[in-house]
């Protein structure tokens, strides 16, 4: 029941909405109910129909949200629609003046793209799912886009990063509002992490960007690519090509805006994390990706995703808990 002194918290729903993004953040509130918390959890369509789910699943409106009372807190889930698509013009115009009066607004994973087409991303940081964020801040200039974080704060407006991202925002929330002990309660009765170390490229795929236009520089990442355990100095990989360090660095910083040294240093950090989810140890790893030594290894791991090639293994290489058969 939503009383007087309960905080609203509207989630809203529309045709296509993952539904994880919807109940990932429901379930955190409803918990922090139990650790002497007030959420009122509201689910609010943009016409109060009932809508159908990215899984198909048929979930019941609370209400439409253009009728329902100020909320405290506006969560706007995603949608695999939104990156490949245009948001609708009427779910934009759905959420924007509900958004402006709550006390504070947030989007899961690509949820981003409807408050960024409801203009209420401009002049902001945020984020969304690594994969599109560049499709974000392409589309939405004037939003200054984090692809790494796992949630940005910008005022009273909040944007998180995929799916799961949302169950961490929706307990920095809850630690807003009621302190870190009811937010560790309910992170420990979920068995999640607090607060997750590194950002989202510690969750991300290999580097796959496009292939240089220029055959000089394709010949050169080709050759990288191919034995990343060779010697890639600069001046060698000038010399492979009969031009100037100069000139190479002008090539890679025009067409990958990289240098030489942080493109070898990329593929030979990608050849790590794939060794270290085939099983290869720390320093087999380093050795077979081109490293010169473990060391130098685990400070590439730490700066990119504050964490240990060690830590990062053990997070990623599988599911089972040590011991499950």
């Amino acid at each position: 029941m939503v009383t007087a002194g309960t905080h609203r918290v509207a989630i809203l729903v529309y045709d296509g909405v993952t539904l994880l993004d919807v109940a990932g953040p429901a379930e955190v509130f409803k918990e922090a109910n139990r650790f002497g918390a007030d959420y009122g959890i509201l689910l609010l369509s943009p016409s109060g129909a009932d809508v159908t789910t990215n899984l198909g699943v048929r979930m019941a409106a609370d209400g439409s949200l253009a009728r329902s009372p100020a909320v405290h807190t506006l969560l706007v889930p995603g949608s695999d629609r939104y990156p490949r698509a245009q948001v609708p013009t009427d779910l934009a115009e759905a959420v924007r003046a509900p958004a402006v009066a709550a006390g504070r607004v947030a989007s899961i994973c690509t949820g981003a793209f409807v408050l960024a087409a409801a203009g209420l991303l401009d002049g902001k940081h945020a984020t969304t799912h690594w994969k599109v964020a560049h499709e974000l801040a392409a589309r939405y200039p004037t939003t200054r886009v984090d692809p790494d974080a796992i949630y940005v704060r910008d005022g009273t407006t909040y944007t998180s990063a995929g799916v799961t991202a949302g169950i961490d925002l929706a307990l920095a929330l809850v630690e807003e509002d009621h302190g870190p002990d009811v937010a560790r309660d309910v992170a420990r009765a979920l068995v999640v992490y607090m607060q997750r170390a590194g950002g989202q490229s510690q969750f991300s795929a290999p580097l796959q960007g496009p292939p240089p236009r220029s055959p000089a520089l394709r010949t050169i990442t080709d050759l990288v690519t191919a034995n990343p355990r060779g010697s890639h100095s600069l001046d060698e990989l000038a010399k492979h090509l009969h031009v100037s360090t100069r000139h190479l660095t002008r090539l890679f910083q025009d067409e990958l805006s990289t240098t030489p040294a942080r493109y070898v240093e990329n593929i030979r950090f990608d050849m790590a994390r794939a060794l270290l989810d085939q099983g290869h140890n720390a320093t087999q790893a380093a050795t077979l990706a081109g490293f010169p030594s473990y060391e130098s290894m685990r400070r590439v791991f730490a700066r990119k995703l504050s964490i240990s090639p060690a830590a990062y293994q053990r997070r990623f290489s599988t599911t089972r808990r040590t011991g499950a058969t």
